[in-house]
C-alpha cells in the first residue's frame, strides 16, 4: 500500500491525506484557482477538468490515491496538493520506472511552510513503493533543487514556421498527402509509429496501445492535456497510414503548437512536410476564426485574442522536422529542462549497464578492466569494469578531494548521465567539476556522450 502512512497530522490545524474521487470537484476548483496565471481573470477551468479526469475517469497508470491534498482539519478546505503520475520511460531502449510529480500547488496563505516538502517526502515514498528509479518534473526556476532535483534533461524546445511560409499548392496539383482524426482503430499504428520515432532519442517516454487509446479518447473534451491526434494519409493509396501528428486544439499566443510528428519507416520527410503544413495553417486558421484561444482570459487584454500566426513545433533539441525545414522553420525558443531526480544512482547505473557496455566497446576502451571512481564531494559513485562488463556499480567515498578518477560537484553528474552535457561543458561551466585523471577523461567521454533526448510524458 502506497498511503499506509497517512493521513498524517502535520500540525496547525493540517492534515495530509491521500485523495479519494469524492474530492473531485473541490480539488479541480482548487488547481483551476492555484494554477491560474498571476494576471488572468478567471480560473484555469482545462486545468481543471484534468483533475477531474484523473480522479473521476480510469486512467492506464493513475489511481486517484495518488493525489496528496493537504487540508484544514476544521473545515476539510484544501490548502496544498501535488500528484504522482506512474509511467515507463527508456534509456537507449532499456526501460525503466518513472515517477512524475505534478499539479504542484498551496494557497497563497499556506505557503512558505514546508508543505510542499511534506508532500514531496510522501510521493517520493510512494513511487519507491511502485519501483520506481527516478522522479521527474516539469516546473519554475530552481524551486525543486531542494528537494533533490537537477535540470539534466531538455525540455520543450522548438522551431517556428511563420502562417506566411506555408509552402501553397501549385495549380492543378493534388494534395498528396491528407489528414484525419485518429480513432481507436489506428491505436496499433501510433504505438509502432511512435516506438520508432523513440528510437532517436537517448530518454524517451514509453506508451503502449493503452495509453495511446487513453491519448485518442480517453479525457475529457476540455482537458487541459489533450490534443488533437491526427492520421496521416497517403491520398493516391486508399488512405494508408504513414504517419501522426499531435497538437494543441486551439491557439496560443497567436499559436498552433504541435507537440508530436512521427512518420513510419522510410517514408521522406521531405515529402510528407509541405502537405502537414498546409493541414496545419487551415487548423490555425480555423481556431482563429472560431475565436478557439487557449490563453487564459488577462487583466487589461482581449477576451480571445483570434489572430494566427505562426505554427510551433515543439520537438526540443533535434527533429526530422527540423531538418526537412530548414529555412521555413529556422529559430523558436531554446529548452528548458526537465527536473530529474535518481535516489539510488548506482541502482540506476546497473539498470543501463548495456547501454553502457555497448558504448564502451564501440570505444577506444574496448575490453577494459578496472575502477572508475567519481566523487560528488558528500558522496560518490564507483564503476568496476572487467573485460568490458560492468562487474560493480556501488556507491563510494573518495579519501581526499583529489582521490578519484573525476569530481561532480552533487547532482551535476546527472547532466553526463542523462546525455544533456558533454564532460567538456560541465567542466567549462562548474571550475570543481574535472577529470584528474586522462583515463578517466577517456572512459566518460566513451560512457557518457551527449545525446538529444525527447521526453513526452504520460499526463
Amino acid at each position: 500500500m502506497t498511503n499506509q502512512a497517512l493521513p498524517l497530522d502535520l500540525g496547525d490545524g493540517l492534515l495530509l491525506r491521500a485523495a479519494t474521487p469524492a474530492d473531485a470537484e473541490a480539488l479541480a476548483a482548487f488547481n483551476a484557482e492555484v494554477h491560474r496565471e498571476p494576471d488572468a481573470t478567471e480560473p484555469d477551468h482545462a486545468l481543471a477538468a484534468w483533475t477531474r479526469d484523473l480522479l473521476e475517469r480510469p486512467h492506464p497508470t493513475f489511481r486517484p490515491d495518488l493525489f496528496t491534498v493537504v487540508e484544514e482539519a476544521r473545515t476539510e478546505r484544501i490548502v496544498a496538493s501535488l500528484n504522482l503520475i506512474p509511467q515507463t520511460w527508456s534509456y537507449g531502449g532499456v526501460e525503466f520506472g518513472v515517477g512524475r510529480v505534478e499539479l504542484v500547488g498551496t494557497h497563497p496563505d499556506y505557503r512558505r511552510r514546508g508543505l510542499v516538502r511534506r508532500q514531496m517526502d510522501v510521493v517520493h515514498r510512494w513511487s519507491a513503493d511502485l519501483g520506481h528509479l527516478v522522479q521527474g518534473i516539469t516546473g519554475i526556476r530552481w524551486y525543486y533543487r531542494q528537494f533533490g532535483y537537477e535540470m539534466a534533461l531538455a525540455l520543450d524546445g522548438d522551431r517556428r514556421v511563420a502562417v506566411g511560409h506555408v509552402p501553397t499548392l501549385a495549380d492543378g496539383q493534388s494534395e498528396p498527402y491528407r489528414l484525419r482524426p485518429a480513432t481507436a482503430a489506428d491505436v496499433p499504428f501510433l504505438a509502432e509509429t511512435d516506438a520508432h520515432g523513440r528510437s532517436r532519442s537517448l530518454v524517451s517516454c514509453v506508451r503502449d496501445d493503452a495509453l495511446w487509446r487513453y491519448e485518442v479518447d480517453g479525457r475529457s473534451e476540455d482537458s487541459s492535456v489533450r490534443g488533437a491526434v491526427v492520421i496521416i494519409e497517403e491520398a493516391a493509396d486508399a488512405g494508408k497510414p504513414v504517419g501522426f501528428l499531435v497538437h494543441v486544439r486551439g491557439l496560443w499566443a497567436s499559436t498552433l503548437w504541435v507537440s508530436v510528428w512521427e512518420l513510419a519507416p522510410g517514408v521522406s520527410w521531405l515529402a510528407v512536410a509541405p502537405s502537414v503544413l498546409r493541414h496545419l495553417r487551415l487548423e490555425g486558421e480555423r481556431y482563429a476564426a472560431t475565436g478557439t484561444v487557449l490563453d487564459t482570459p488577462r487583466a487589461g487584454g482581449d477576451a480571445k485574442r483570434s489572430r494566427f500566426e505562426r505554427i510551433a513545433l515543439e520537438f526540443a533539441t533535434d527533429h526530422p522536422a527540423y531538418r526537412a525545414l530548414p529555412r521555413r522553420a529556422p529559430t523558436g525558443d531554446k529548452p528548458y529542462a526537465w527536473y530529474l531526480r535518481v535516489p539510488d544512482l548506482p541502482a540506476f547505473v546497473r539498470r543501463v549497464a548495456p547501454i553502457l557496455e555497448m558504448r564502451l566497446a564501440a570505444s577506444v576502451a574496448a575490453g577494459h578492466t578496472g575502477d572508475l571512481t567519481l566523487n560528488f564531494y558528500r558522496d560518490g559513485l564507483r564503476l568496476s569494469f572487467a573485460q568490458g562488463r560492468l562487474a560493480a556499480a556501488e556507491a563510494w567515498r573518495a579519501p581526499d578531494h583529489g582521490g578519484a578518477g573525476a569530481s561532480f560537484p552533487p547532482l551535476t553528474f546527472l547532466h553526463l548521465l542523462f546525455g544533456h552535457r558533454s564532460l567538456a561543458e560541465l567542466e567549462h561551466l562548474f571550475a570543481d567539476c574535472r577529470a584528474n585523471t586522462e583515463e578517466a577523461q577517456v572512459l566518460l567521454d566513451a560512457l557518457f556522450p551527449p545525446q538529444p533526448s525527447l521526453v513526452r510524458p504520460v499526463a
